[in-house]
């Protein structure tokens, strides 16, 4: 970004780990983090689950899961696998056959669950699809269904058990000499993913998918993601996140990208940073930003927008953004531009004008971005 100085108070330094691919997508490593979601829609619906894939993938996913619970997904795979922008993550339960389906289909990786994809024999079949047909996999432990012998021994789902159950079934796949995986440790519980990606951060160099899972509605989903994923990307550990929400995937995308651009891990789109509003407000802010999000909705550089009602906190936030506009006294308000007071505009046509001024800068940014390359 333009005005994004580098001050040490702010670095996040990663954990270091192995990079695996995801298709052409790398994982972990020096990669930037991705963002990933999955579909809802009938897997065996193609042309429904070819669009949502389409649209997770134009709000910025790297990577899409779709569920392939029968032959009948599993079949339906290999065109939408042909037909999306993005890798396509088969995910898989209980019936190892779907697995080996999957990677004959095309995905480019496989999720298993240890506590239910079945024996280690099983797994090692499993393993030779994905060598055969390149794929990766990713070690998808949860809190809901660990391993019998895992849950009689502990008493309860716990990190401890948690991190065994991943480590176990790491064991396999490089005493199979396999080591193009990822792996999680989900649980719905904040303070139990959180403390079980932690220990899981120590115990090996893979590749880490984030993610709270079950973790609600739009809201309650939201805020519960942004505290354990948030506090867990601060620590340096992540290397792929999903944040689940009973919600649009493309949701899901949306917040996933605002965890990440809150902590500076990544930007996409345009960074709006508003006031909540108050009785010194010069225009209709809250109107304002909730239409401007959906205008802007359609830029993908980075760069930063301040819309603030009034003078008390707006000149110096528009210090730090490429774009702004401070409500002002007469049905007008300033607008700045790279940090700079530019001109006057009426709050009537401020809305148009500040997309305009938005797109124009995004045009540059990415003018420069693209001669550096």
């Amino acid at each position: 970004m333009s005005l994004n100085h580098v001050r040490p108070w702010r670095n996040i330094y990663r954990r270091t780990s192995r990079q695996i691919m995801v298709g052409s997508v790398p994982v972990g490593g020096d990669a930037p983090i991705t963002v990933q979601t999955m579909t809802n829609t009938d897997t065996s619906d193609v042309a429904a689950t070819v669009a949502q894939v389409q649209r997770a993938a134009e709000a910025g996913a790297d990577i899409v899961r779709v569920s392939t619970p029968d032959e009948a997904s599993t079949k339906a795979l290999r065109e939408i696998v042909r037909e999306s922008p993005v890798p396509i993550v088969a995910d898989i339960h209980f019936h190892y056959r779907r697995a080996i389906e999957a990677a004959e289909a095309g995905a480019a990786c496989l999720r298993i669950n240890p506590g239910n994809i079945g024996s280690a024999d099983r797994v090692r079949e499993v393993i030779r699809a994905a060598k055969d047909h390149g794929c990766s996999m990713r070690i998808g432990v949860n809190a809901g269904s660990l391993e019998k012998h895992l849950l009689e021994k502990y008493g309860e789902p716990c990190p401890e058990a948690m991190v065994e159950s991943g480590l176990d079934h790491i064991r396999i796949l490089e005493d199979n000499d396999f080591h193009a995986f990822k792996i999680s440790c989900k649980a719905s519980d904040v303070f139990l993913a959180a403390a079980a990606y932690q220990q899981l951060a120590e115990a090996t160099d893979a590749p880490i998918h984030l993610g709270i899972t079950e973790a609600g509605g739009l809201t309650s989903g939201t805020i519960k993601s942004a505290i354990g994923l948030g506090n867990l990307l601060w620590m340096g550990i992540g290397d792929t996140i999903r944040v689940s929400l009973s919600a649009d995937p493309v949701e899901e995308v949306k917040v996933g990208y605002e965890i990440l651009k809150s902590l500076g891990l990544r930007h996409r789109g345009v960074n709006i940073i508003s006031c909540p509003s108050c009785a010194r407000q010069g225009f209709d802010v809250i109107r304002t930003v909730e239409i401007l999000e959906k205008r802007l909705e359609h830029i993908k550089t980075p760069m930063s927008l301040s819309i603030i009602g009034c003078v008390v906190n707006g000149p110096g936030e528009a210090l730090m953004t490429d774009v702004g506009f401070t409500g002002g006294g007469a049905g007008a308000g300033m607008v700045y531009l790279a940090g700079k007071q530019s001109h006057k505009m009426s709050n009537e046509k401020m809305i148009e004008h500040i997309v305009e001024e938005v797109e124009k800068k995004a045009a540059e940014l990415a003018a420069v971005d693209q001669a550096a390359e």
